[in-house]
């Protein structure tokens, strides 16, 4: 039977009958002095856990799926050489699963007097704030026989920011929003627009935009030219309700949504506007207002990361009242909300006359991609029976909407991946058509 290093050195030490029993150590240490003297020496030279000194530093913050480096710092002030075992508790979220052990663990000899740095990598799987549980350490002697064992609070909190992952769309969109500025082409006309310029006339171009008194005053037709209105008010209201914990592949809705809104947050920005959030349910659970164009992302971003689906209904008159106070005068109410029949029917639409006879209102709905693909499965009972349920949820979808419409509202409903670019397109032709 193969020994250990411990076993080999209490067989060394003449108390142990080697390979046939597992020992005591209260018998060990009532039959063999020399033993219980090595086990003495080891304990006392054990460096003390209680004196040292730890301390963090490192990252504060990091987005979805990136990592974070938290380096703790540990000083030795006896006069001992410290070897030891260290644990560094996280919550089990703050790792991809199956990884907290090998990353949370870490060996260390630390010499008298002297300090060594560890660095904890965390990959988080969850937004919000990660809070650094306890510091375990276990002290061992020259000889391993015994350990002294403590723990610290050493506190530290990393913030999970949404992933932003609409990000790359952001490009395109800004390309096509420097056309419709009259950056790179024709400026076009509209009931929202601002005058900008006067140019030659040259065919095709609106006749009702001639002006006709520069006209009389030149050899050549005049033509107005017009830009977008600018420092337009948008408001991007989440329903934190039972609707958006629902999930949509990995994901729960409300995440979609937050990286839909932080895309059109982007884009309202470049484009001169001020853009305000307002996450609720049955209470406001984040608000920002205020905030300069180079400060709104980060402010939205930060004020998201801590909001979380709460499983209660909505209160669309609470909601409804808060966004009228948050933007007392004309706005863009960009309302992310479920199109499930109940809640608009029962919940918004009562209410929706106070919003839509003051403000332009836009319902953004993440669609589930599960639903299309059942509805085109076929070939055996149970994917028919599949696609005729996946059809009628559709069909409740489409009415819902058709409902909205009706009222005038502008409504967007998307797959996750496909929610922020459509929101962003629905955006720049509401501007266009002059309706911000």
């Amino acid at each position: 039977m193969a020994l250990t290093g411990r076993a080999a050195l209490l067989a060394a030490l003449g108390s142990l009958p080697v390979g046939i029993w597992e020992p005591s150590w209260t018998g060990i240490l009532a039959v063999n002095t020399p033993l219980a003297v090595a086990c003495a020496c080891d304990f006392a030279l054990a460096a003390p856990v209680r004196r040292l000194g730890l301390t963090r530093s490192g990252d504060t913050s990091a987005r979805l799926g990136e990592t974070a480096d938290v380096t703790l710092t540990v000083t030795n002030p006896s006069g001992r050489p410290l070897r030891a075992h260290l644990r560094d508790a996280w919550p089990p979220s703050s790792w991809q699963p199956g990884t907290e052990i090998e990353a949370s663990r870490h060996r260390l000899t630390v010499p008298p007097g002297e300090r060594r740095r560890l660095t904890t990598r965390l990959r988080p799987t969850r937004r919000g704030d990660r809070q650094a549980d306890r510091v375990t350490i276990r002290s061992y002697g020259p000889l391993g026989l015994f350990t002294r064992q403590g723990t610290h609070k050493v506190p530290w909190t990393v913030r999970v920011l949404p992933p932003f992952t609409s990000r790359k769309h952001l490009p395109s969109k800004l390309a096509r929003l420097r056309e419709l500025d009259g950056r790179t082409s024709v400026l076009t006309r509209g009931a929202g627009t601002e005058f900008d310029s006067l140019r030659e006339y040259v065919p095709g171009d609106d006749t009702r935009s001639i002006d006709w008194r520069a006209t009389a005053r030149q050899s050549a037709v005049a033509v107005r030219t017009w830009r977008p209105e600018r420092d337009r008010h948008i408001l991007l209201a989440l329903d934190t309700g039972r609707t958006s914990a629902g999930r949509v592949g990995d994901a729960p809705r409300l995440d979609a949504s937050m990286d839909a809104a932080l895309l059109l947050a982007a884009l309202a920005s470049r484009a001169g506007d001020r853009v305000d959030l307002l996450a609720y349910d049955r209470r406001v659970r984040a608000l920002v207002q205020g905030r300069t164009a180079g400060d709104v992302l980060p402010s939205l971003v930060n004020a998201m990361a801590t909001v979380e689906p709460e499983l209660v209904e909505t209160n669309a008159r609470g909601l409804t009242a808060t966004a009228l106070r948050t933007a007392p005068r004309h706005a863009l109410i960009v309302l992310f909300t479920s199109l499930d029949a109940a809640p608009i029917e029962e919940g918004l639409l009562p209410v929706l006359g106070q919003l839509t006879q003051r403000h332009t209102v836009l319902v953004a709905s993440v669609a589930d991609p599960y639903v299309a693909r059942m509805a085109t499965a076929r070939g055996t009972t149970d994917s028919v029976y599949e696609a005729a349920a996946a059809a009628q949820a559709q069909n409740e979808r489409h009415r819902t909407a058709d409902q909205l419409r009706r009222h005038g509202v502008t409504v967007v409903d998307a797959t996750p991946d496909e929610l922020a670019p459509a929101l962003a397109d629905a955006y720049l032709a509401l501007k266009t058509a002059g309706r911000l």
